[in-house]
């Protein structure tokens, strides 16, 4: 089922997102060939009027499909004024940054259900995320291994620790078992060896299992903001209000990647994205459409970054033709496209990497 889940939430994201650039399109008069969900061979499909609506065999993707959207593509005379290479810059920027667009205002509109249903939307805070210890418990096994408030744990059994629920999940799958904690103590850093306490906890589904716990507690404040509407008109500000926190929190965690703050083991691919997609879904429609929202709003953000082949590329070839006045050569631009596709599939095979490491490490 998890597979279900997965497939259908990548749907609806990937239907958003082409459904942006589709509606531009057609809204400035360009001529819309092909409009897919999925890559790769045809499995349905039907036409309408100038349009064929596809659903292809690989979900991990989709397209919207111009006429003259192609370096060097030849063009009938009589419908050269409705190609997407014909359109003024502007027009152009539209099209483009409406599926970023559109991925931020469905997750926009999932927030405002949530709120609407008279529930919170719980935004991660970033900066109270660190795996920083506030409290140790008395007589815990944290108090003794002698860990004290302030300290940082940045491993745990060699597995990298960044925010305080990776620490969570990391002692959670280790009840009852001898795990060493890497610490970091102002300049200092040493390692100490722990065996968290067995608790018995109620799953998903009613059952009890066993999880870890080392007896302390998180320094700083909540690891979330926290919005709740007030009244049903408040709900459409408030949602608005949790959209840009999210997005921020995005390119905060954007930033520490680049800069190497947090591990690029820490990036997930499509197997992460069938787990949690279960995982979210087992625990019903709330939390599972709040991950929607989560991975939609990074979806958006992802495609504005200015790397050739996504829609923030684009956007940076045009501000490249408005700074010059005329659009780069064909050769240029194909190019740029084959370097942007090389930068995409390391970027592919580094997060489908990441979760094989850690489906065959237990999840470590």
């Amino acid at each position: 089922m998890s597979l279900f889940w997965a497939v259908f939430l990548l749907g609806v994201l990937i239907f958003a997102h082409e459904l942006g650039h589709f509606i531009l399109a057609k809204l400035v008069g360009v001529k819309v060939l092909r409009f897919s969900l999925g890559f790769g061979p045809r499995v349905v499909g039907f036409r309408k009027g100038e349009t064929e609506y596809l659903l292809s065999a690989v979900p991990f993707g989709g397209y919207v499909k111009m006429l003259g959207e192609e370096p060097g593509e030849e063009l009938p005379p009589r419908e050269r004024a409705r190609a997407y290479s014909a359109q003024p810059l502007y027009r152009r920027v539209l099209i483009v940054g409406a599926g970023p667009v559109f991925n931020f205002l469905l997750a926009y509109l999932i927030f405002v259900m949530v709120l609407l249903a008279a529930l919170p939307v719980n935004v991660p805070n970033l900066g109270d995320l660190q795996p920083q210890v506030g409290q140790v418990q008395k007589g815990s096994p944290a108090e003794r291994a002698g860990l004290k408030p302030g300290d940082v744990i940045v491993e745990v059994q060699g597995s990298p620790v960044h925010t305080w629920f990776e620490l969570v999940a990391l002692t959670s799958a280790r009840p009852g078992k001898e795990t060493a904690f890497k610490v970091r103590r102002g300049q200092e850093e040493f390692t100490v060896l722990i065996t968290p306490k067995a608790v018995k906890v109620e799953g998903p589904e009613g059952r009890e299992r066993l999880i870890g716990r080392i007896g302390i507690m998180k320094a700083g404040g909540p690891p979330f903001y926290s919005y709740q509407a007030r009244g049903p008109f408040s709900a459409f500000w408030v949602a608005a209000k949790a959209t840009v926190r999210l997005c921020a929190f995005v390119l905060q965690v954007l930033e520490r990647l680049i800069t190497g703050a947090f591990s690029l083991k820490t990036i997930g691919g499509p197997i992460a994205i069938v787990q949690e997609s279960g995982k979210a879904a087992a625990l019903g429609l709330a939390p599972y459409l709040m991950f929607m929202a989560f991975i939609s709003v990074n979806l958006g953000v992802l495609n504005l970054l200015p790397i050739p082949v996504l829609d923030g590329g684009h956007l940076g070839i045009m501000a490249l033709e408005a700074l010059r006045g005329r659009p780069l050569k064909e050769r240029t631009q194909m190019a740029l496209q084959k370097l942007g596709l090389a930068i995409i599939l390391a970027i592919m095979v580094l997060a489908l990497h990441n979760d094989l490491m850690r489906l065959l490490g237990g999840g470590r």
